[in-house]
């Protein structure tokens, strides 16, 4: 029978391994335009600390007691949907679980850009996605830009550093400690900065970026957020992705510099990568020719096997992860 984990009770601050439960989990016959699928990658991502907590947000929360979900790639092994055929690769978001049945709509075929097939879940996959189209689309950085990320060292930063390098921006990443920020400077950037280190990191960004920063692509929130307001040229553009730094803490973020969104004109845009999905061919077209050329790499932290979900989960929030966080199944 499969398996499939289950939420069991709403963390409180940090999720903890008793929140989840690993079940069996029947799943249904297999009706018309419908598939069955083997999962062999899973993702795991921040903003499914958010889907636990039973709020309204712009998607709805994981339900108690019930399978959970989640970017998966899988093998499809049976198929009632015309256009799927077994043995066919898939993206989809049925994850957390070993085997998935599902309508084929909510399903796509892997494209043949001849890369692994989980780098659909990374660079190629909704963190590329959306490192792309926050990146070029809402924070519309271009050539000659400076760029400020955080969480660089992620899968959605690190793409940010290699996106914002093909297109002839200048790069500055944030990580936390020597060796990822060595690896981010491997990927191109041109300063980092560590901000596990000694010296507030509102100093240590303005001397990375001592011209100041025409552009912020912020993961994490809180402190990065405040001091990108310090370092801000007039007139930059903030693409506010995630904010990790406050999805397990009750305590208010607060900005020092915050009045800076006014005396420098600034510009604010939250975003979700769903609202880009209609520009998804753009997308493969753009990220499939620059992996084509080599100037995208990526970095996979892997945990093997569906037990370990949980603990690659728990793992983003800790610093566990170098590029993608991934399970192999």
């Amino acid at each position: 029978m499969a398996r499939a984990w289950h939420l069991m009770s709403r963390p409180s601050g940090m999720p903890v391994a008793e929140n989840f439960e690993l079940r069996e989990h029947a799943t249904p016959a297999l009706g018309e335009g419908m598939i069955r699928v083997r999962n062999l990658w899973l993702s795991v991502d921040p903003y499914m600390r958010g889907r636990m907590n039973d709020v309204k947000s712009y998607v709805p929360p994981f339900q108690l007691g019930e399978p959970m979900q989640g970017g998966a790639v899988g093998e499809v092994v049976e198929s009632r949907a015309a256009g799927f055929a077994e043995r066919d690769k898939v993206l989809h978001m049925a994850g957390w679980r070993d085997e998935a049945v599902l309508p084929a709509d909510q399903a796509q075929k892997l494209p043949a850009l001849g890369v692994p097939d989980q780098a659909y879940l990374g660079y190629l996959g909704m963190p590329g996605m959306t490192a792309y189209f926050g990146l070029l689309a809402v924070a519309e950085a271009k050539q000659g830009d400076t760029v400020f990320v955080s969480a660089a060292a992620g899968a959605v930063g690190s793409t940010v550093i290699q996106i914002a390098k093909a297109k002839g921006m200048t790069a500055i990443g944030s990580a936390g400690g020597a060796d990822k920020c060595a690896w981010v400077a491997s990927l191109g950037a041109d300063a980092t900065v560590d901000y596990k280190a000694e010296r507030p990191l509102v100093r240590k960004l303005t001397e990375a970026a001592p011209r100041g920063i025409d552009v912020y692509f912020d993961n994490v929130g809180g402190e990065h957020l405040d001091a990108a307001f310090a370092a801000a040229n007039d007139r930059a553009r903030f693409a506010i992705c995630g904010m990790i730094g406050g999805y397990n803490s009750g305590e208010p973020m607060t900005f020092r510099y915050v009045m800076a969104i006014i005396a420098k004109r600034l510009m604010l845009k939250g975003f979700i990568v769903t609202d880009f999905m209609s520009r998804m061919g753009e997308f493969y077209a753009d990220m499939g020719a620059m992996a084509a050329a080599g100037k995208l790499t990526s970095e996979e932290t892997v945990h093997e096997g569906l037990d370990r979900q949980v603990d690659a989960f728990l793992g983003l929030f800790s610093g566990g992860n170098k590029g993608k966080m991934l399970v192999r199944l």
